[in-house]
């Protein structure tokens, strides 16, 4: 499955004004209702409130991922681009600009938890990010997505190649998870592995997502 197969045009839109973070949800949750993955509109937007009263899903550079899992009758994304910015309760204080809601329901499989990981480390791409907010056509928004994906391997393999990488004597053991297990569980393993890299240091990182524990530390570890 890829990114795009949960994105559709009628859950993109490309040039919103919301005013406030309320107008900014409601407005992406509508987008979401629109593309057929919602059951009842009520039932979704609570949840998708209640994960933000836990703690904000503005994860800073400009970036919101809210997400439910209430009322999904399969999974799905929409998405939604703020030019001016939006006031978001974000982590780094900054107004959001870009948006990606994720609705995901409890299956067996959990397949679509794989591609909502991948989506979640992209967007630690500034350059990718910047491409979707300057997307003129919803058709652009997918392309640039679609290649980005292509390009892009599982990260759960690649957290687990840095145990192989050299490195200058330190090492660092790292649990990431998010209360509901979606996305920020990859977002923060993505900024410890940049991190690391860039102090040359031995890292290992264990993801705590929906889909079970992945690159489990050993006990030796």
């Amino acid at each position: 499955m890829r990114i795009t197969d949960l994105l559709d045009k009628r859950s993109i839109s490309l040039n919103e004004t919301p005013k406030t973070k309320s107008e900014a949800l409601d407005r992406i949750i509508d987008l979401m209702v629109a593309s057929g993955k919602i059951n009842d509109r009520e039932a979704y937007r609570e949840q998708v409130y209640a994960r933000e009263e836990e703690s904000t899903t503005g994860i800073g550079e400009g970036i919101a991922i809210p997400h439910g899992k209430c009322a999904v009758t399969k999974p799905g994304l929409a998405a939604m681009v703020v030019k001016d910015g939006v006031e978001f309760d974000a982590l780094d204080g900054q107004p959001v600009t870009l948006m990606f809601l994720i609705a995901a329901p409890n299956t067996k499989d959990n397949v679509h938890l794989d591609v909502l990981s991948k989506l979640s480390v992209l967007m630690m791409d500034e350059v990718f990010a910047d491409a979707l907010r300057n997307a003129k056509s919803a058709d652009e928004f997918l392309d640039i997505i679609d290649k980005a994906d292509a390009e892009q391997g599982d990260i759960d393999e690649r957290l687990a190649d840095m145990n192989e990488a050299s490195a200058n004597g330190f090492k660092i053991l790292a649990v990431t998870s998010c209360p509901t297990g979606i996305a920020h569980t990859y977002m923060a393993a993505e900024g410890i592995e940049k991190a690391a890299k860039e102090k040359d240091c031995f890292v290992k990182i264990e993801t705590r997502g929906s889909g079970g524990a992945k690159n489990v530390l050993t006990e030796k570890e």
